[in-house]
């Protein structure tokens, strides 16, 4: 069944906003640049105050847009949006019927890219097609070729989009070849210099990006603008050079550019990056002041920050205000707070812990998380969750590493005086190629000892002959203080020949008094 969506007033009205660039005037006065101290943030260092744009604002922008000559009216560019929804949502119901989408194409996207003029159906579409860029890019060939075929020129901005969706494709070529091709034609403008930037930025061609920015301001026909400084603001973020990071921040205050929301998500992304986090919760607190207030990507951020930095309370507080998203849309959040918990001394953790853990559907599976889950409930004594989640490692081929993991399992295994279960373990970590070390052998010859079960500490000495693992003093006390305990005299003695000829000495405790 063709699914059709409902726009509102409201959200056609803020998609018009939206797509056409429209912002409320802002009136930003960046106080003078400090110079900046040892124990103070370079964004703590900037003051910005703007005018706020507010419901009661919105009749007059609608009245903006249609007493402006030339402009089609709410009525036209709604029409549009709906018009284009549901284009979009009959070529995905298609989209894997190449046939069914040519004819889309050929007999109804045609006619509209037609009535409405300077590509303004055709980017409005490619917005639209955000969320499957392999669809977009085959109706961005379709419109270049209905270019170059029937004399339908491109506008400037639909080269824009198709070097972003080549970019989202990590078809890096593609999009080198359509900024060249706007350029041959004359019409590359900021857009076209922001979209293969960010192409580049995407794609890990860094340095590329900032030679295009460079070749950008040597431009005499385009200069930056706040987009240009948002998409290296996030490059330098991304590759943690905090320092030229701020710098291009001190660049845009300095052009008396107005920072937007993604401004100041992309310095709050450089500083989590970075685990910088007075730096991020001082950018976060400028937000808060000022016009621009957070928005869900930022909340989103500033949850990985806290659960990265182990803030606990912050990140709880922060995760109720986005609980919802996450839980439905962000599984690698949901696993940083997760680990955040496991390294916590939390007395709640392991509600909290299986709580988030109910959220992660099966396929989302990561052993590292496994592991540590292995290591919470080893901690806390669960050994019955220890063993299903170590039943789960063995199964999905997970391995452990860390000798530290493997401690803290025998450990519990002793606190629950379970020598048959530590058995099994040790012989299915050995054939699974887990970490094999002394403390494991040691625990068994100790749990086998209380037990009286001297026959089979004896035999863990073969199994450490098995894996290379010689004897040490503390295998021989563990050995002696068994023997002792037992009035085993001879094999006592005979162990402290042993002990001699290996250099350990003998215990002060088997010495005439």
């Amino acid at each position: 069944m063709k699914r059709v969506w409902k726009i509102s007033d409201k959200a056609k009205a803020e998609l018009i906003l939206q797509r056409c660039s429209i912002k409320p005037k802002s009136l930003i006065h960046p106080s003078s640049l400090l110079k900046r101290s040892s124990n103070r943030s370079f964004i703590g260092e900037i003051s910005v105050q703007t005018r706020c744009f507010c419901s009661n604002d919105f009749p007059k922008i609608i009245n903006l847009f249609t007493e402006k000559p030339g402009f089609w009216g709410f009525n036209e560019e709604a029409r549009l949006i709906t018009k284009v929804s549901e284009l979009r949502d009959e070529l995905i119901e298609y989209i894997y019927d190449s046939e069914k989408i040519e004819e889309i194409l050929k007999f109804k996207v045609d006619y509209l890219f037609r009535s409405y003029p300077c590509g303004s159906a055709s980017i409005e579409l490619f917005n639209q097609l955000k969320l499957w860029p392999q669809l977009a890019l085959q109706v961005f060939n379709w419109r270049r070729k209905q270019a170059h075929d029937e004399g339908v020129p491109m506008a400037s901005e639909e080269y824009a989009k198709g070097i972003m969706i080549a970019g989202r494709v990590k078809d890096v070529d593609l999009a080198v070849k359509l900024f060249e091709e706007a350029s041959s034609l004359g019409i590359i403008t900021a857009s076209t210099y922001n979209a293969l930037m960010a192409a580049y930025m995407y794609n890990g061609l860094d340095v590329k990006s900032r030679l295009l920015f460079s070749d950008l301001k040597r431009d005499v026909n385009c200069r930056p603008t706040i987009v240009t400084y948002n998409i290296l603001i996030s490059l330098f973020g991304r590759l943690v050079l905090v320092k030229h990071m701020e710098e291009t921040f001190r660049e845009v205050m300095e052009l008396k550019l107005s920072p937007n929301l993604n401004t100041y998500n992309n310095l709050i992304a450089g500083y989590v990056t970075a685990w910088m986090w007075e730096d991020m919760e001082r950018t976060y607190k400028i937000m808060e002041e000022g016009s621009i207030k957070p928005d869900l990507n930022t909340h989103l951020l500033m949850l990985r920050g806290y659960a990265h930095s182990c803030q606990l309370d912050k990140m709880e507080n922060t995760y109720k205000l986005v609980k919802h998203y996450v839980n439905d849309k962000e599984v690698p959040l949901i696993r940083a707070m997760i680990c955040a918990y496991c390294k916590s001394s939390d007395a709640d953790r392991v509600r909290k812990i299986e709580a988030l853990v109910k959220l992660i559907p099966e396929e989302e599976y990561r052993p590292w998380l496994n592991v540590l889950l292995i290591r919470v409930y080893a901690q806390e004594n669960l050994m019955e969750d220890m063993q299903s989640y170590i039943r789960e490692a063995f199964e999905r081929k997970t391995s452990v590493t860390k000798r530290g993991v493997m401690r803290s399992i025998i450990t519990s295994y002793f606190h629950c005086n379970a020598v048959e279960e530590l058995a099994k373990f040790v012989k299915q970590a050995e054939s699974a190629g887990w970490k094999i070390c002394r403390s494991l052998y040691h625990c068994k010859m100790v749990m086998y000892a209380s037990h009286n079960r001297l026959e089979e500490m004896e035999n863990v000495l073969d199994e450490m002959e098995r894996f290379h693992l010689d004897p040490t003093k503390k295998t021989f006390m563990i050995m002696y203080k068994a023997y002792t305990k037992c009035g085993q005299r001879s094999k006592v003695e005979r162990l402290l020949g042993v002990m001699c000829k290996h250099g350990f000495g003998i215990p002060l405790d088997a010495l005439p008094s």
